[in-house]
């Protein structure tokens, strides 16, 4: 979930501010931060919160790939080696995980 503090950073990355609990009503401006309004605040914790939701796929991914090790190794063997089996093994293991977990 998209907080308060990542909104108004998104807004004014040099905002100074507190607030309690996720409350929008209780921002207090500090340092001489101007204020952003309460509208502003919203939407763009809105968008943020879309683009984040919008993205899942790419987080599941990152996890679900092979390591850079396995593809080193992979593509080294195949490379030097002339041994394809790894690399073979290297791509589809890759392939299952855009195909798991494809862009919506």
């Amino acid at each position: 979930m998209t907080t308060l503090a990542e909104a108004i950073k998104a807004i004014n990355k040099n905002a100074e501010f507190t607030y309690i609990e996720e409350n929008i009503n209780s921002i207090q401006w500090l340092n001489g931060t101007n204020p952003i309004s309460v509208e502003d605040i919203e939407a763009k914790k809105i968008k943020l919160q879309t683009e984040y939701d919008n993205n899942k796929y790419q987080r599941d991914r990152a996890f679900a790939y092979p390591s850079l090790k396995e593809f080193a190794e992979a593509y080294c063997e195949k490379e030097i080696g002339k041994d394809s089996t790894k690399w073979n093994a290297y791509k589809i293991a890759y392939n299952k995980v855009r195909t798991d977990n494809p862009k919506e």
